[in-house]
C-alpha cells in the first residue's frame, strides 16, 4: 500500500527523534541542547538569533527553550559575551564530543543511499516546504 509523504515524514521524524536522543544520552545531552550547541559552533549569536534558527526544532515552546538553556549554562557550556551567547571552551568539547556520535550515526541512517540520492531527497522536501509555507500565507 503507497503511504502519502506526509506519512513517511512524520514517521521518519518520530524515528529520527528517537534514533538522535539514544545517541545523545551517552553524551548527556538533549536533542534541542545538540541543536544549540551546534549553532553556537558557527558563532556567536544574540538570544533573539537563537531563537529565530532553533524556531523549526523549539516551537514557540519558551519554557522549554528556557529550561534548555539554563541547563546549558548551569553546565558551564554556553556564556553570554557582550550580550550573545557563546559556547564556552567546555561546550565547545562537548560539543565535538557529541558530533563523532552524532556523524557515525548519520552514516548507519543513510546506508545504502547514494549522495545524489540523499541530495535529491532535501531538494524535494525543501521545495515542498516552500511552496507549503508559500500556500498558507
Amino acid at each position: 500500500m503507497n503511504k502519502p509523504i506526509g506519512y513517511w515524514i512524520k514517521r521518519l521524524d518520530a524515528a529520527l527523534e528517537l534514533q538522535l536522543d539514544a545517541t545523545l544520552a551517552r553524551v548527556k545531552l538533549s536533542r534541542r541542547q545538540w541543536q544549540t550547541l551546534g549553532t553556537l559552533a558557527e558563532g556567536t549569536v544574540r538570544p533573539d538569533e537563537l531563537d529565530e534558527i532553533l524556531r523549526p526544532f523549539w516551537g514557540d515552546d519558551t519554557r522549554l527553550r528556557e529550561r534548555e538553556l539554563a541547563s546549558l549554562v548551569g553546565r558551564g557550556m554556553i556564556t553570554m559575551i557582550d550580550d550573545r551567547l557563546a559556547l564556552s571552551e567546555l561546550g565547545r568539547e562537548k560539543y565535538h564530543e557529541a558530533l563523532r556520535y552524532v556523524e557515525a550515526a548519520r552514516q548507519d541512517l543513510s546506508m545504502g543511499i547514494g549522495i545524489d540520492e540523499y541530495a535529491m531527497a532535501l531538494s524535494v522536501l525543501e521545495r515542498m516546504s516552500l511552496n507549503a509555507e508559500r500556500l498558507t500565507r
